[in-house]
This record gives C-alpha cells, structure tokens and sequence, in this order.
C-alpha cells in the first residue's frame, strides 16, 4: 500500500516541492479537515487515503476512518477526519481523493450491476482490463460493491482464448497442452460458437466463457453443459446494465464485466479543511 501512495505522490512531488502550499502556508500550520461525500454511491478505499497522508506527512497527520469500506455512502457523509502539518495535507489532498474517488466509483458502479442481477444466482465478476499498478485495489474495490474476482494475473487460472486455439489449431488440443503443462491449474475455455462448447466439455474444461453470445444461444449452452456435468459457465462480452438480467436469466453462473475497472466513472469525495 505504501508503495502505491508513494508512486501517487511521486507524481506531483516530480518537479520539486508543493511551491503554491509552501508560499502560502507557513511550516507550522495546523489543520483539521475531513473526507466527505458529494454523490451517492459505494465506499472503497479509505485506508489507501490513509495510506498516501501517512507517506505524503512522514506519519505525521492523524488520519480516522469513520466508515468501513462497502458501506453505502450519502452526501455529507464522513468517510473520515485528518489532522496535522496545513502543508502536509495539502500535499497529500489530490493523490488520496484521485485513489479514493476511483476505487469508490468501481464500487458503487460494481454494485449497479449485481443489483441488476439480483436473485438470478449469477455473480458479477470483474477481468484483468485493469489500471496498470492498481489491479489487487481495483479488485478489491469490486468485492466492496459486491462482486468477484476473476484470475489476478496469467498464473493462478488459465484461460485458453481464440488467439491460443488459432496458435495450436484446436480447443482439445490447447487444452491437453494447458492440462500438461499445469495439471491442477483450473482451466476456463473461451468458446464462440456452440459446437466449441461441445468440444470444450468433451475435452473437460473446467469453467466455459461464452463469449458475445446471444441470449437464445447462451440458453442453449446452459442446457448442453447442464446435460454434461457440472462444468460452470461464464458470459461475455456486449453486456450492459441494460439488458444483463436477460442474459443472467439463462442459467450462467457468472458474468463478466471489464467496465467494473476500466470504465467506471469516479465517486465525487471531497477535502474539507476546517476554518
């Protein structure tokens, strides 16, 4: 955590020291101020705001978290108070709301989306199209707004796409060669068309992604890998808030949703020093 309040920082301290604070403000200035919500939505990651005062103030201000992360937020509420060095804080101000805002607004569009699926048994999970550094907090982030996680990095699932079939000529083959290579890595199947289906559970995937399917043909692959065993599936692809509690309706066991991470808009939090 300290590492990634750190490059955050590193940023803005790239060019030299807060020249506007320092001018401004002297050096024994004292301040109290608080994280307060302007919009509605979803909290997630106060304690990356703590993080990056504690690295911007030497652990010199004194940060309290006043809600836990999830918690559903109103604006006007506190997500939590700060006091110490004016200079510190200010220096700190930008960097903790930028991480803040973000892994909030992932949150609260996160849990948009399983509330759109609700009582379908389909879970909400994200992807790797995540920002470059903070993948485990935007992750995180999505367990806050309720869903779940999908593979963190290419070693702890395997997940053979078209690209990987094209490569070696068959989903089988591609298959036999990840089971080989790997033997107790769980293995998820991109399949585009039904008869790669069929062929997947024939081969013994463990997970099928039904990749930008519609709806009818996705209720079909249900009913043939339900026929087969308990091989679970996964929709993808083309999903939006929309229309996803049709495509939850058909029977997959997860859904997953790169907008989660790569497109979801900020939650507005603010800083508010005291006069």
């Amino acid at each position: 955590m300290e590492a990634v309040a750190a490059s955050a920082l590193r940023e803005d301290l790239a060019f030299g020291p807060d020249v506007t604070s320092e001018a401004v403000i002297g050096p024994e200035s004292w301040s109290r101020g608080a994280f307060v919500a302007r919009g509605s939505g979803v909290l997630a990651g106060a304690f990356v705001a703590a993080a990056v005062c504690e690295v911007a103030s030497g652990r010199d201000l004194e940060v309290r978290v006043a809600l836990e992360d999830g918690a559903g937020l109103q604006p006007g509420d506190v997500v939590a108070t700060v006091a110490g060095s004016t200079r510190a804080l200010l220096r700190a101000e930008r960097s903790a709301l930028n991480l803040l805002c973000h892994l909030s607004g992932v949150a609260t569009l996160t849990r948009e989306w399983v509330e759109a699926v609700g009582g379908s048994g389909a879970a909400v999970r994200d992807t790797r199209k995540t920002t470059p550094g903070l993948r485990a907090l935007e992750k995180y982030a999505v367990r806050c707004g309720g869903g779940e996680n999908h593979r963190m990095g290419l070693g702890d699932a395997a997940l053979i796409k078209d690209n990987h079939i094209a490569a070696i000529g068959s989903v089988t083959a591609a298959l036999r060669a990840v089971r080989s290579a790997a033997p107790d890595v769980a293995v998820e199947v991109e399949c585009d068309t039904l008869a790669q289906v069929v062929e997947a559970l024939a081969a013994g995937a463990d997970l099928i992604l039904l990749d930008n399917m519609a709806p009818p043909t996705i209720r079909r692959a249900v009913e043939i890998a339900r026929a087969h065993g308990a091989v679970r599936l996964e929709a993808s692809g083309g999903l939006s808030l929309e229309q996803v509690a049709v495509v939850a309706a058909t029977g997959v066991d997860y859904l997953a949703v790169g907008a989660l991470t790569h497109s979801a808009p900020i939650l507005d939090i603010g800083l508010d020093l005291d006069a």
